[in-house]
């Protein structure tokens, strides 16, 4: 039986920043984006540490709608070369971590006499563009369907009016679960990264400039130093108030856009394919997602002033999401089939204009670099999250805030659990062990491997999420290394107990348990339609 990839403890890791060393990077921020930069940078040879003030992936990097994807709206756009970058990172992606991506077909169903002359025609020849920009990486040719073919494809489609439609390929993934490989692949890489420990303010140098951290860790309140040539601030929709900690007049430059997903049963669409329908009434792209089991109904891009750590649906978009997707599917969804009802936001991002601030902007995401030398990345998609920590290092390497280094190093760099060999199973199936990859077996020899605490959950897992995933609370586990929470919420909510007693052996006196399992079952409660 192969190993597991080694994890060193978190106390061995908090132990490395004794006598305030220095790092040639800092990252601030654990989501796709700064744990992308991490990757890249200890991939590189460089010294690296990044700091989570909650979990990996809690925020956005946890709410997606599980797609791998070109941007096919970008083609509307004219955006060709965003489409085709994201399609080759699609490759990348489906190649160094096959057990968390995987290829999807997609369908868009056409109806009545819109469908019959035009629709078709009109998607068809847009996806054959998307087809031809994929070159050598395309998943598959576009496809007209005649209307038999999506009734056959996607089952549970509504019937009445349908003339036909578009067959393509896409993909989807695991997004929090390739979020700890990202984590785990920058500590395999020499790197260091660590959750619930706050960035509470910066060292400074020579003529006020950034040249560190000061770091609280979270569960001990230690307070500690941790000096840098170069600190990235990566912490997505929370960007400006890091910006404003160094800059109290910085111009605020990201507008939080919420995304809106309902989680129902998958005999509503219980076939493999996803239904996109890329104009709704009002305008707007609904997706049906087969995702582990069920099916993910979304998604909204709701304005917001603020930025909560665990944004709800608003009532209009509960009430949008099913009204459209009721329109498409055979049983119309209400809200007593809804299992999970959560929200993700998206950093959208406006460059700040004038001042000293130096700006590079590329593609969806910006890179600017502040008068003292902090370097802040926001936008992008999770497809991307690798060329963007590109971006981010050739600035900070261009303003000399850290050593050059060849890039190109992450397109063949495989994540932790990336399997060589075999077929993983599907990820619209309901999970297993096929998640681990590589590490499938040490999971099934550790203790507890045929003891069962939901479907697809056991307690083997639980003891493999905190020895080698750096789970350290019920939630952790429950909605990020298993995505329980965000398929079943009442569900779920009846594995707390067990769940935190299994942690309280693998994480020691420490450790909360009855706290632990309160908070998750008080944060389930949220995740379900009242």
């Amino acid at each position: 039986m192969p190993p597991a990839t080694p994890q060193p403890s978190r106390a061995e890791l908090l132990a490395r920043f004794e006598g305030e060393p220095t790092f040639d990077l800092v990252v601030i921020g654990g989501g796709a984006t700064g744990l992308g930069v991490a990757v890249d940078a200890a991939a590189r040879g460089l010294s690296v540490a990044l700091f989570e003030a909650e979990d990996f992936a809690k925020g956005t990097s946890s709410r997606a709608t599980k797609l791998v994807h070109g941007g096919v709206r970008y083609l509307a756009q004219g955006n060709v070369t965003l489409v085709r970058e994201a399609l080759r990172e699609r490759a990348i992606l489906l190649a160094n971590a096959p057990h968390l991506a995987q290829p999807l077909p997609f369908v868009i169903p056409a109806y009545g006499w819109r469908g019959r002359l035009w629709d078709r025609w009109f998607y068809a020849a847009g996806l054959r563009l998307y087809d031809a920009l994929a070159g050598r990486a395309s998943l598959g040719r576009t496809r007209l369907l005649s209307r038999k073919a999506v009734l056959d494809t996607l089952p549970g489609v509504q019937p009445d009016g349908l003339v036909g439609g578009v067959g393509y390929q896409d993909a989807q993934f695991d997004d929090a679960r390739l979020a700890v490989a990202l984590a785990r692949t920058a500590i395999r890489e020499g790197g260091i990264a660590l959750n619930y420990c706050r960035v509470a303010g910066f060292v400074t140098g020579d003529g006020g400039r950034i040249a560190g951290v000061e770091v609280e860790d979270r569960e001990t309140s230690r307070r500690f130093a941790v000096r840098a040539g170069c600190v990235v601030n990566a912490t997505g929709v929370w960007g400006d108030e890091l910006r404003r900690l160094d800059d109290p007049a910085a111009a605020g430059m990201v507008t939080p856009s919420q995304g809106a997903h309902l989680v129902v049963d998958r005999s509503f669409l219980p076939g493999d394919a996803a239904l996109l329908v890329p104009k709704t009434a009002d305008g707007r792209v609904l997706f049906a997602v087969p995702w582990e089991g069920s099916v993910i109904l979304g998604t909204t891009d709701t304005p917001r002033a603020d930025h909560p750590l665990e944004p709800r649906p608003l009532e209009e978009e509960v009430a949008f999401i099913l009204r459209e997707a009721g329109r498409l599917l055979a049983r119309q969804p209400t809200r007593a089939d809804v299992r999970s009802a959560w929200a993700g936001l998206r950093p959208l991002v406006r460059p700040p204009r004038g001042g000293s601030e130096t700006k590079t902007i590329s593609r969806e995401h910006v890179v600017i670099v502040s008068p003292r030398g902090l370097v802040t990345v926001t936008g992008g998609k999770w497809t991307t999250y690798r060329a963007m920590a590109e971006d981010v290092l050739a600035t900070c390497m261009t303003f000399g805030l850290m050593p050059t280094r060849p890039a190109g190093v992450t397109r063949t760099l495989r994540l932790v659990g990336a399997t060589d060999t075999g077929s993983p199973s599907s990820l619209t199936a309901p999970p297993g062990l096929d998640l681990y990859g590589s590490e499938a077996a040490v999971v099934a020899s550790l203790p507890g491997a045929d003891r069962a605490l939901l479907p697809g959950l056991t307690e083997a897992m639980v003891r493999f999420a905190a020895r080698y995933e750096s789970a350290r609370s019920v939630e952790d586990v429950l909605a990020r290394r298993s995505r329980w929470l965000f398929r079943d919420a009442a569900q779920t909510a009846t594995a707390a107990g067990p769940v935190a007693a299994i942690l309280a052996e693998e994480l020691g006196p420490g450790f909360d348990a009855s706290a632990s399992a309160r908070a998750f079952e008080h944060l389930a409660a949220s995740y379900r339609l009242a």
